[in-house]
């Protein structure tokens, strides 16, 4: 049993008050909110290591399964509020704050003071997707843990200037971090370089080299109203004390005495670093190695212990599951291999058996630059151990393909390999190159063959044009393709995707278009030969999060109407809300929380559903979350806004494909549009509008940054425009993050997921966005598609180009047959005139222009899908002047 003591507000005031005398932060002198932060996090945490003890000792006693999810990111947000609700602990929290002077929600989420900052350990949707899963994994009782890297400055704290975004190193460790345990007697060793060498019996031993150490660090993570309490174990780096060199510090080289040190503890410094240089990609690739090596050592010794003397390895796959989220930890498998015949003495065919019956795969890209490819010459040097066994991998991986499709057809083998190999550019393994050898050369020989069985008898001499046309057809005839050779022009690549593939047991996608695309594009060869191990599984998001926690408001108001909480943890159960807050009249767009079936009937409904007071209630709510919003942005930007304004809203990592381009291109329309009449026009004409743009564009990523730039420009110029007032407000968030989104989302009435259609995987903010009453422009891409299906169509804004269509309309552009709409050029013309100051944005510009080109030719198809967009803006603005006639926006 996992019960444990439940304590009540005078111990937990004694507990607090016990961490700010006894594992004080600070100075003794007064009980200040950064203080009291501190104090309450300790006693937090330490109900929560009473239940991460207890769910590990129950989970080591049955020796049960266990899932391991491997993620190079992780976006928690801060944990205060989320570990008091999911305990069931915040009226008791509040009460014991209370009688020390202080209130629960200044503590837990005052913005200015930053008590908490979010753990700098992620960027996008990647990493916050894990972070949902421990959430919804613990909540729902499942042997799991995740893990990653301990980031000692995130990926950078975003500015905004006048020059646009500003980078600087996050410093979210500077006072310490109150819900990690350091476990300094959990720490494994880590390689890199050196050589491998054969031992007695041919064992291979990789030696020499730079060793450091990974040293774990435990954050636990709670359920939702139960005991269990599952673990994110992130890596640290270090070495030895004595590999600081003593001598050469006394003689003054500083610089060599830290160097191991630093070349150790830099690994863990920064999420994603620059790759651009050599010794950026050398670095990355030390994370990757890092989190996986540590990782498997970890789990692995966790096997041995809870197997005791009953070790046997070929049921490791069940009792382990690792799960790679995205390409990342992909150096699971060889690394799982090189331990398993190396340490354990496995054969190579346990291994690799074991091996693929364990790993699986989670695909979250369909962009090329995004499937990873590593320089088989650097892979060498770092790690030549693996190199060896990818290598090897490699060749079972071209036998299975030899197996599959024969050798009849050459054309149709050598295509498969090239596009299926692990190893790019590579040659094939000796033993199949010299099968494909003979087989061409017996095919060249049966055709000879043939060919002379075939002479005619004729006595009549061929002429000398006869003799030559006759040689050039058996030559035609004898032409068989060569051996796939490697262009020296070319460098050698490990596919890390293609190894994942042929690696693991499974393969998913993360929506259902994506996972269509998987299929039938970016793995198609794959998925023809192993069609088993593809699979759909849509991302989602927590709701204890998304709806319970940060907008308590419209949770009082569901728990109300619906009669229980059980909808926290199944959100089912919201369809008794669906009639009213899903309901159409005419041409009324009636916003509400989705994600539901639209094909019940109306006996399921029950009779509240059209009950005024319900929507006064909804109403009231969204407008409270608004005011916070409009605070929010005044503190952090000084813009004043209008709550009763439409708040649009589009928050998301910077880039291209994600097309904020398009949005601040619409703006700019509308702005223009505005200006072109009167004010007495632009109040009826134009529904007020707050449009908020957050997310941080990858600091050595030029045109995102652009992209950034010109919304803050657009936004100077369009906030100081007393002619436009309140009807138009253009705001740029600066470092957003997970705090920030639960600030936003449930204050925001429309929000754009207008990514280029089959480019966005998932995307799990439209969901956000979605539960908590907000109405989605968009294109039929990643989640968006069935989050309409199950809205509805007339609750969802489309418009855009289909997935399908795609690649034929960029085959368009390069045969210049595009033709842009005129308002599209108007809006470029506009920009270029220099009304939203002197900055040059010819480059930005230049890039949706043109037919072909690197950076040109519009390859994210904003003018194609420009007009749609501003006339699906229209209908949006339609539908927010008539709320008054609707019931719920």
């Amino acid at each position: 049993s996992l019960d444990t003591f439940v304590p009540d507000s005078a111990s937990i005031a004694s507990s607090i008050k016990y961490h700010s005398e006894f594992t004080p932060s600070f100075a003794p002198d007064h009980f200040e909110l950064p203080k009291a932060f501190k104090a309450t996090a300790e006693s937090v945490r330490d109900s929560l290591i009473i239940n991460w003890n207890a769910t590990y000792a129950y989970y080591e006693k049955i020796n049960v399964k266990q899932a391991y999810y491997l993620s190079m990111e992780y976006l928690q947000g801060r944990a205060l509020l989320n570990a008091i609700g999911n305990l069931e602990l915040t009226g008791a929290y509040a009460d014991a704050l209370k009688k020390l002077g202080h209130n629960l929600e200044d503590v837990a989420r005052e913005f200015l003071a930053d008590q908490e900052p979010d753990a700098a350990l992620g960027n996008g949707g990647l990493g916050r997707l894990a972070s949902c899963f421990l959430d919804s994994l613990a909540t729902l009782n499942y042997p799991a843990w995740g893990y990653g890297l301990r980031y000692k400055y995130g990926l950078f704290k975003q500015y905004i200037t006048k020059d646009g975004q500003e980078e600087v190193a996050e410093n979210w460790l500077e006072m310490g971090n109150p819900w990690e345990i350091v476990r300094n007697d959990v720490s494994y060793p880590v390689k890199f370089y050196g050589e491998v060498i054969s031992g007695p019996e041919g064992i291979k031993e990789w030696v020499g080299g730079e060793d450091i150490t990974a040293v774990a660090y435990d954050v636990p993570i709670p359920g939702y109203k139960t005991k269990t309490t599952i673990n994110l174990r992130l890596w640290s780096t270090k070495v030895a004390p004595e590999k600081f060199d003593l001598s050469a510090f006394n003689a003054g080289d500083h610089a060599k005495a830290y160097s191991a040190m630093k070349n150790a503890e830099k690994i863990c410094y920064i999420l994603y670093p620059g790759d651009e240089s050599l010794e950026g990609k050398t670095l990355r690739l030390k994370q990757q190695y890092t989190l996986c090596s540590a990782s498997l050592q970890d789990i692995i010794a966790r096997y041995e212990r809870r197997s005791g003397e009953f070790l046997n390895w070929e049921i490791f796959p069940e009792k382990v599951a690792v799960q790679m989220n995205d390409t990342h930890p992909t150096l699971c498998i060889p690394e799982l291999i090189r331990i398993l015949i190396d340490v354990k003495g496995l054969s190579w065919e346990q291994a690799w058996n074991i091996t693929q019956r364990t790993v699986a795969y989670t695909n979250h890209t369909v962009l090329p630059e995004a499937l990873e490819k590593w320089s088989l010459e650097l892979m060498e040097k770092l790690l030549p151990r693996h190199v060896e066994i990818i290598k090897m991998i490699d060749e079972e991986l071209v036998q299975t393909i030899i197996d599959e499709y024969g050798t009849e057809d050459l054309d149709l083998l050598q295509e498969k390999l090239k596009q299926m190999r692990i190893l790019d550019n590579i040659e094939l393994p000796e033993s199949v190159a010299e099968m494909i050898a003979k087989l061409e050369k017996s095919s060249v020989e049966a055709i000879e063959s043939t060919e002379e069985d075939d002479v005619s008898d004729e006595e009549t001499e061929p002429t000398a044009e006869e003799d030559e046309l006759e040689e050039e057809e058996i030559e035609e005839k004898n032409e068989v393709p060569p051996i796939i050779e490697p262009d020296p022009k070319l460098p050698k690549l490990v596919r890390m995707a293609n190894l994942c593939v042929a690696g693991g047991y499974a393969v998913n996608g993360v929506a259902e278009i994506h996972s269509e695309i998987v299929k039938n594009e970016v793995f198609n060869d794959f998925y023809e030969m192993w069609p088993e191990k593809f699979q759909n599984k849509t991302n989602g998001v927590t709701p204890r999060r998304w709806i319970r926690f940060c907008n308590p408001d419209l949770s009082k108001i569901i728990t109300k109407w619906t009669g229980s909480e059980d909808w926290v943890v199944n959100t089912e159960k919201l369809v008794t809300l669906r009639k009213k807050v899903f309901a159409k009249k005419g041409n009324d767009v009636h916003f509400g929380p989705v994600i539901f079936s639209f094909s019940w009937t109306d006996e399921h409904y029950p009779q509240f559903a059209d009950n005024e007071d319900l929507q006064s209630e909804w109403r009231e709510a969204k407008r409270r979350n608004k005011v916070k919003v409009a605070s929010f942005l005044r503190e952090k930007t000084g813009y004043i806004v209008n709550p009763d304004a439409m708040f649009d809203v589009q928050v998301k990592r910077i880039h291209e494909y994600k097309r904020q381009l398009l949005n601040i291109m619409g703006i700019v329309y509308r702005y223009k549009k505005m200006k072109e009449v009167s004010h007495e026009e632009r109040k009826s004409s134009f529904a007020p509008r707050v449009c908020i743009f957050g997310g941080k564009a990858f600091a050595t990523y030029v045109q995102a940054k652009r992209i950034v730039k010109f919304i803050t420009d657009v936004g100077a110029t369009v906030n100081h425009d007393p002619e436009i007032g309140d009807l138009l407000k253009v705001v740029f968030v600066p470092d957003y993050n997970v705090s920030v989104a639960e600030m936003l989302i449930p204050g925001s009435e429309l929000s754009q997921h207008i990514s280029t259609a089959g480019m966005e995987a998932s995307g799990t903010s439209n969901m956000k966005f979605a539960m908590n009453g907000c109405i989605l422009i968009g294109t039929l891409d990643g989640a968006n598609v069935e989050i309409r299906q199950e809205v509805g169509e007339d609750n969802f804004f489309l418009f855009g180009a289909e997935a399908h269509e795609i690649a034929g309309l960029r085959k368009e552009r390069a045969e210049g047959k595009f033709v842009p709409d005129p308002r599209f050029e108007e809006v470029k013309s506009y920009v270029r005139s220099g009304v939203f100051g002197p900055y040059n944005y010819e480059e930005l510009m230049g890039s949706l222009e043109g037919n072909e080109g690197y950076g040109r030719a519009d390859y994210f198809l904003v003018g194609k899908d420009f007009p749609s967009y501003i006339e699906c803006q229209d209908k949006v603005d339609e539908a927010y002047r008539d709320q008054k006639v609707s019931t719920i926006w």
